[in-house]
């Protein structure tokens, strides 16, 4: 299904696959494994990035601390942790500080949002997206 959901709109789009000489490493960040399953794919086809997941807040503050992605998209709406404590977190620590975040988010009124460019956030995409068009708002949020 994924394959196909990605392929389909490559497709409809008349786009190919990009390939970045360097690739860039990105941290999926969401607890529904079907939504980040897509996303990881399509990053990983059309941006040709090495993607890395986590099905929580917990996980990927661990992966960023440890792997050091160089952004991450991140789910606001979450279990035990949501979006705005895990970027209060990441915020807080000297080695993550730096890392830019991409929210990916089904929620369009988030009356947090004041507070995301002192937190790293660079664009917020609302779900649901076509995965080309994330691939390509990502790239150019991060000036890639």
């Amino acid at each position: 299904m994924i394959n196909m959901l990605c392929s389909n709109q490559a497709i409809e789009n008349n786009h190919s696959e990009t390939v970045n000489p360097t690739p860039k490493r990105i941290l999926v960040v969401d607890d529904d494994d079907s939504m980040r399953e897509v996303v990881a794919f399509c990053l990983q086809k059309f941006g040709g990035w090495e993607v890395l997941t986590a099905p929580s807040g917990e996980d990927a503050l661990y992966l960023a601390t440890t792997e050091l992605p160089d952004a991450i998209v991140l789910d606001m709406m979450m279990p035990q942790m949501d979006g705005l404590t895990f970027l209060e977190y990441l915020r807080s620590n000297p080695i993550t500080v730096f890392i830019p975040v991409v929210l990916l988010t089904a929620k369009t009124n988030l009356p947090e949002s004041y507070l995301f460019p002192k937190l790293g956030v660079i664009k917020t995409i609302y779900k649901p997206f076509f995965p080309l068009e994330l691939v390509q708002e990502i790239d150019l949020a991060l000036e890639w």
